[in-house]
């Protein structure tokens, strides 16, 4: 089998890369980069650029899924201009994607795509599953309805769809987690504001592991990509720190603070979302980080 991944070369695309190989899956991928173009048969890199509305069409040669992991890093100031290269990255490249497949003859029957959990409602109450009908009205939930339905286009080709929406990703290699426990590590970590708001999570290697149980087992639909037991913000923060043998000892940080030094981006310190990951599991998934003390075991040995 062959799969087409973009972002392949990010945080979650490298580690969905190791497992294809590991299971003898072939993969092109697609860059906006010409110098990390591969022409390896196994890994074959190549070129698009959406702001030019170019790529590659020779992407498709032989490949059966798409693994859509493309997107601007929300973890960036949200400038006007920012938050509309945010959008676009989403939604223009499924559009790049959908209008080249049209054009060609090609063998792609399924696509599983990123999306994210920041489509639900900040809340404290309620425990989100894939049907819950409440949409977050802000920024984020935009973002993310946007992207949703830019990929479920897909349907209109004949292709299969799945969408991972995807929590807080733990990894040691980069994303959140070196921030969190940085400031930890130095003696001067604390929780945002109460410390109460809910953070449903997900190490790296499960995430990586879930898009490619969604490939063997064909699955379609929306899944929540989120680790069995969300936990609180203070409750990481602890965790974190009991590994590190540190105390946390200053005051929750004011929201007011946060907004004045990153902007409208600081909600995403601040939103809760308590996320189920109930449907995935059905499947029989299995989670081998489903706890935070297991997980953040294994990212501080």
């Amino acid at each position: 089998m062959r799969v087409l991944i973009t972002g392949a070369t990010g945080l979650i695309g490298q580690e969905i890369v190791k497992l294809c190989h590991q299971s003898k899956i072939d993969v092109n991928y697609l860059t906006t980069n010409k110098s990390k173009i591969s022409k390896n048969e196994s890994y074959q890199g190549f070129y698009w650029n959406l702001e030019q509305n170019e790529i590659d069409t020779n992407c498709f040669k032989d490949v059966e899924v798409i693994i859509n992991l493309v997107g601007a890093t929300v973890a960036k100031r949200w400038t006007s201009s920012y938050k509309q290269e945010i959008l676009d990255s989403r939604t223009k490249s499924a559009d790049l994607l959908i209008t080249s497949l049209k054009n060609i003859s090609h063998t792609v029957r399924h696509i599983i795509s990123a999306s994210a959990i920041g489509i639900y409602p900040d809340s404290f109450q309620n425990y989100y599953m894939e049907n819950s009908p409440e949409e977050d009205t802000g920024f984020l939930g935009e973002v993310v309805k946007k992207w949703e339905d830019a990929v479920l286009q897909f349907k209109d080709l004949g292709i299969e769809v799945s969408l991972l929406r995807i929590g807080l990703v733990l990894s040691d290699k980069g994303g959140a987690f070196p921030k969190i426990k940085k400031p930890i590590q130095y003696g001067v970590g604390a929780v945002f504001g109460s410390g109460k708001q809910w953070q449903s999570w997900i190490h790296v290697s499960d995430l990586a592991n879930m898009f490619v149980h969604v490939l063997k087992e064909e699955l379609t639909g929306v899944y929540n990509a989120v680790a069995p037991n969300p936990v609180s913000n203070k409750k990481l923060t602890d965790t974190v720190a009991n590994k590190l043998n540190k105390n946390i000892v200053l005051p929750g940080v004011p929201r007011l603070t946060m907004k004045l030094v990153l902007g409208e981006m600081h909600v995403l310190l601040f939103s809760s979302q308590r996320v189920c990951s109930d449907k995935i599991a059905k499947t029989g998934f299995e989670f081998e980080y489903d706890n935070i003390t297991s997980a953040v075991n294994a990212l501080i040995p």
